[in-house]
């Protein structure tokens, strides 16, 4: 077994079962991506076994703090048999729930979804990379599913030298698909669609935003990077009357077109903008429009926090335009899930932007993401997706 040995003081954030270590806290040591390594701090106590990736700047991932451990196929069987029965235990009113959710499940760098029948997972890290034939047979035999696509296509790869691929890992067929998420039927492709097919993080903020929608009696609903139009179709399930989807896609668009159908909704109460939706929100100012409800959940801005300066002034643009837009009395609903904007610089930005709109506003809920998308204690920077539910004053 390799030893990388951390430089002295650096051993600190191993101690408190944070997974990480950047390449500046390493003294000496290396091994092959994604080989199995001891982690020893400067005078050689052991720290964890973990995965090592020599292209990435997070150089070693843990996979256990504990010595006696071994990381061999039975170890991955555990952890995998544990995350699929936490989220048995947490009641999801869904069939596409997230089974893996990376650190927080102990096993960095795995993502993996189920939407109904089927599996869809991203192996993002030179550990589970090399791990990846046993894992996908592991996930198939504990969940009795024949079918695994891999969406491992994210521009992290890249960052761990791997190169993107993507197809059937298990099974085969068709790749579109629908779920029910809160009594709705939601359209979605995991060959195609974003991630590993759809946004399940936003599951709960969807069925929030269809009761205050309704609870407030919000008719004309703007909804911003609507993708494929799950809070429109929460929007409509309120009781919305005119509801408008924004996106730059517009096979996004045509699926946000086929969900209000497939849901029993007339779609020509429905507004589908392929746009820009700054430039959206600009002209609908120019225009004298106003909506009682408005949704951002735009795309993640910073992906890490260096940079957090140009995002935060983009989060700002765009929140300034919607609270300017909104009816008083009107609902927002905006989001970031760039991990390097914090919960507390983000309630900053949109308080900022509410200055320069010149109005104000409640903040009636903060929002995260659903509870099958877990952060740890130890690994805060899982918390990538924060919101806000405010009202115009």
């Amino acid at each position: 077994m390799k030893t990388i040995t951390l430089r002295a003081g650096k051993e600190r954030s191993l101690l408190r079962r944070h997974p990480w270590v950047f390449q500046g806290s390493i003294a000496k040591g290396s091994a092959d991506a994604g080989e199995t390594v001891r982690v020893a701090s400067h005078d050689g106590q052991f720290l964890a076994w973990a995965a090592f990736s020599p292209s990435s700047m997070i150089r070693v991932r843990a996979w256990s703090f504990d010595e006696a451990e071994r990381i061999d196929e039975a170890f991955f069987q555990r952890r995998l048999e544990r995350a699929v029965a936490l989220r048995a235990r947490l009641g999801i009113q869904s069939d596409g729930v997230r089974l893996v959710h990376g650190e927080a499940d102990g096993l960095p760098g795995l993502i993996v979804d189920r939407y109904g029948d089927t599996l869809s997972a991203q192996f993002l890290a030179a550990g589970t990379e090399r791990w990846r034939e046993v894992i996908a047979r592991q996930l198939c035999a504990i969940t009795g599913l024949g079918r695994l696509y891999e969406r491992s296509d994210s521009g992290v790869r890249g960052l761990e030298g791997l190169a993107p691929r993507t197809g059937w890992l298990h099974g085969e067929g068709a790749t579109e698909l629908s779920i029910t998420e809160h009594g709705w039927q939601l359209g979605l492709d995991v060959a195609l669609g974003h991630k590993t097919g759809y946004y399940l993080d936003q599951r709960d903020n969807r069925h929030r935003f269809a009761q205050l929608v309704r609870q407030l009696g919000a008719k004309t609903v703007l909804n911003c990077y609507s993708y494929t139009g799950g809070f429109s179709v929460a929007a409509l399930a309120g009781g919305a009357t005119q509801v408008t989807s924004v996106d730059s896609s517009g096979p996004a668009l045509e699926q946000a077109r086929q969900n209000v159908r497939r849901n029993g909704f007339d779609d020509a109460a429905c507004v589908f903008a392929d746009a820009d939706v700054n430039q959206y929100l600009r002209q609908q100012l120019k225009e004298g429009a106003s909506f009682d409800a408005i949704v951002l959940d735009p795309p993640k801005f910073a992906p890490s926090a260096a940079h957090a300066e140009r995002a935060s002034r983009a989060y700002k643009d765009i929140n300034r335009l919607a609270l300017k837009l909104l009816a008083p009395g009107g609902l927002l609903l905006t989001f970031s899930c760039s991990g390097g904007i914090g919960a507390e610089l983000f309630h900053k930005i949109v308080a900022g932007a509410g200055l320069d709109a010149g109005v104000n506003a409640v903040i009636l809920q903060r929002l995260e993401g659903a509870c099958d998308h877990p952060t740890t204690i130890e690994f805060p920077e899982g918390e990538y997706l924060k919101g806000l539910a405010l009202l115009k004053l």
